[in-house]
């Protein structure tokens, strides 16, 4: 959210570029390295309530072991993207600077998917506060280096994309060395090994439906940003659903904190064979979910004429980021019990169930009301949020009901 701030101040070509750009990069790569990543939620969260503590480490670097390749052939992607947008019919002067954009990012897949694999390491042991102030600390360097790198060294929409690999790997150091002077990681860290080569079939069989499960949701929210680039005025279009769609992300970190906390108890319950305690903990998660819901929901309402400021001083893109945020507000409300519920379904092992459901929800009704109420009834970005709402509906229902028939 920082950088595309940033860059927001730079222009609306900078902003509408690396909206794409960013975009692309959440397609192509880090929902795939995310989403491979949260099976250890289940692995990890399970073998700790078994108290296997030592499988912990294991499955650590085995996820390490399996993302790295993953990333370089992401890498390789991304160094075509211009080209790859281009060939969709994108702008071309938005589709290359995308490309350069994109270009400078490419060092930081391969540490977003350790940082991934240690941040769900400490989740699933309960060690919520190192992850907690390793973020904190990331996000206020993040500010000093983004001002370094975009206005003092002038590196302009490229520093802000260089900054990210620079506060990924500021996280990812401080959590691993937490990890191996923490006397607390002691049980579960015991160094590298080679047992971690063994038996990544098995790990791949939940890696990719956890893959699938997070990036039928994340690819719906990029698609729109991508599909803005065919619209009338798609500087305007791109810069403003890049905001929304960044609005969207920095207020799903609530029910995603829910989310991560749910997953961990239920896993970690029945790891112990203690079923009765994980239906109980998700009850309280959900009603911690419903009141969470409402409560950003009003706070989106109430800022809307305010925070398309904090991204552009233009006041054609301001006054119609105030016209979305409503309809933000009423998508959320729906999100952010879909996303409790999906911790659940980490938790219990249910991944391939959810990768359905999502698949279902998102991209079969979501995408294409989207598509059908920017292009067809030409309501632009706003029918697309609008497409946005409708999926999140259904996606909740469907959950809901998987959920109460299991």
């Amino acid at each position: 959210m920082i950088s595309v701030m940033f860059v927001g101040h730079l222009g609306e070509l900078a902003l509408s570029s690396a909206s794409i750009a960013t975009s692309f990069a959440g397609v192509t790569g880090f929902s795939l390295l995310s989403g491979m990543s949260s099976s250890l939620d289940t692995l990890c969260g399970q073998a700790f309530g078994a108290k296997q503590h030592h499988l912990l480490g294991i499955y650590k670097q085995r996820a390490i072991l399996v993302l790295t390749p993953v990333s370089v052939v992401v890498a390789v992607i991304w160094g075509y993207t211009g080209q790859i947008l281009l060939l969709f019919g994108q702008d071309p002067e938005i589709a290359m600077e995308a490309g350069s954009y994109i270009r400078w990012m490419i060092p930081s897949l391969f540490v977003y998917g350790p940082l991934q694999c240690h941040v769900r390491f400490l989740q699933t042991q309960n060690m919520v506060l190192p992850v907690m102030l390793s973020s904190g600390i990331t996000a206020l360097n993040h500010i000093l280096v983004c001002w370094l790198l975009v206005y003092k060294l002038g590196l302009g929409n490229k520093g802000a994309a260089l900054a990210n690999t620079i506060s990924y790997l500021t996280n990812v150091s401080i959590l691993a060395l937490y990890i191996r002077i923490s006397p607390s990681c002691r049980s579960t860290w015991t160094g590298l090994s080679t047992e971690a080569f063994r038996d990544i079939l098995s790990f791949l069989r939940l890696a990719v439906p956890s893959a699938l499960m997070v990036c039928w949701e994340w690819w719906s929210f990029e698609l729109l940003i991508l599909a803005s680039g065919f619209l009338p005025n798609p500087k305007l279009e791109a810069s403003v659903l890049s905001i929304s769609v960044n609005t969207i992300s920095l207020v799903f970190r609530v029910p995603y904190g829910l989310s991560a906390a749910i997953s961990t108890r239920v896993s970690n319950e029945l790891g112990a064979g203690r079923p009765d305690a994980a239906r109980l903990a998700t009850q309280v998660i959900m009603v911690l979910g419903i009141a969470s819901s409402v409560s950003v929901a009003l706070a989106i309402v109430l800022v809307r004429n305010l925070w398309g400021y904090a991204y552009s001083n233009d006041k054609e893109v301001v006054e119609y980021i105030s016209r979305i945020m409503p309809i933000i507000a009423v998508a959320f409300l729906f999100d952010d019990m879909q996303c409790v519920l999906s911790g659940v379904v980490r938790g219990c092992g249910l991944q391939s169930i959810g990768s359905y459901v999502n698949l279902s929800a998102y991209n079969l009704v979501g995408i294409p009301a989207a598509l059908c109420f920017a292009f067809i009834y030409h309501l632009g970005g706003v029918g697309a949020m609008d497409g946005n709402n409708l999926r999140t509906c259904r996606a909740d229902g469907v959950v809901h009901v998987h959920y109460y028939s299991h």
